[in-house]
C-alpha cells in the first residue's frame, strides 16, 4: 500500500473511531476525573492500533521513565508525541493552546481530563489562570506535560522557548525532564506519512529551583541536543 493510500486509510478509520469515542465523553464525565482520564488512554490504545496497523508506525524509547511528578518538556514535530506520551508518560496533565479548547465536545472531554489552558498572546489574568491549573494537577498527584516551543516545530529547527514553561517551572517546582523525538521524519505536517519507528528520548533531569535564565537554557539545550543526536 503507498504512503497516501495508508495516510487516507489511517484518517477514516483513527478519526470515525474517535467521534464515536468523543461522543461517549459524557456518560464516562458521570464517573469523574479518574474514569475521564481512563476512557481518554483507550482513545490513546486506538491510536496506537490504528499507528500501527494502518501506517506501520511504532514507538521506541531510549532511557528510563522517572518514577514520581516531573514536569516533561517535550520537542514537539507532530501530532503523534501528543497521543502516544499520555500512554508512555502515565497520564500526565496536557498544557494545551486555548484554541484547541473550541473543538465542540472535544474541548470540554480535555478539560475533564484536567488538561492546562495557555494563551500564546496571555494576559496576566491568563497567566494566573495557568499557574493555577498546572498547580491544581500537581496537587492532585499528576505530572504535567508541556511543549514549551509552542507549537510543532520540523526537524532540525530550534526556536526559543515560550515564556510559559518558566512560568510552570516556578510554580510546580518540579524536576524537569526533557524529551526529544523524531515524529517528524514519519508524520511530517504535510505529506504522506512513512511508516518505521519513532524514538523518543529521555534526557538527564533538571532540578527545581534554579534561576529562571538557567532553568531555560539547560531545558532548551537538552531537548536540542537529543534530537541532535538521533
Amino acid at each position: 500500500m503507498s504512503g497516501w493510500l495508508r495516510t487516507i486509510a489511517f484518517r477514516v478509520v483513527f478519526y470515525a473511531i474517535s467521534v464515536l469515542i468523543v461522543l461517549g465523553v459524557p456518560i464516562a464525565a458521570l464517573g469523574g476525573q479518574r474514569v475521564v482520564i481512563a476512557y481518554a488512554n483507550s482513545w490513546a490504545w486506538v491510536h496506537r492500533w490504528a499507528m500501527r496497523a494502518i501506517l506501520g508506525i511504532r514507538s521506541r524509547v531510549e532511557g528510563q521513565v522517572p518514577r514520581g511528578q516531573h514536569l516533561y518538556v517535550v520537542k514537539h514535530q507532530a501530532m503523534y508525541e501528543t497521543v502516544e506520551l499520555q500512554l508512555i508518560l502515565h497520564s500526565p496533565a496536557m498544557v494545551l493552546k486555548k484554541e484547541l479548547m473550541r473543538i465542540p465536545l472535544w474541548g470540554w472531554a480535555t478539560t475533564l481530563y484536567g488538561s492546562i489552558v495557555v494563551d500564546r498572546e496571555a494576559s496576566s489574568k491568563a497567566l494566573r489562570k495557568l499557574m493555577h491549573d498546572a498547580r491544581a494537577a500537581r496537587e492532585s498527584g499528576r505530572s504535567v506535560i508541556v511543549y514549551p516551543e509552542g507549537t510543532r516545530v520540523p526537524p532540525g529547527e530550534t526556536p526559543p522557548l515560550r515564556s510559559g514553561f518558566a512560568g510552570l517551572y516556578k510554580a510546580l517546582d518540579l524536576p524537569v525532564v526533557p524529551i526529544a523525538t523524531d515524529s517528524g521524519l514519519l508524520l511530517p505536517k504535510k505529506g504522506a506519512k512513512r511508516p518505521g519507528i519513532v524514538t523518543f528520548r529521555i534526557g538527564e533531569t533538571i532540578p527545581p529551583g534554579l534561576p529562571r535564565a538557567e532553568a531555560e537554557r539547560r531545558a532548551w539545550e537538552a531537548i536540542n541536543a537529543l534530537e541532535a543526536a538521533r
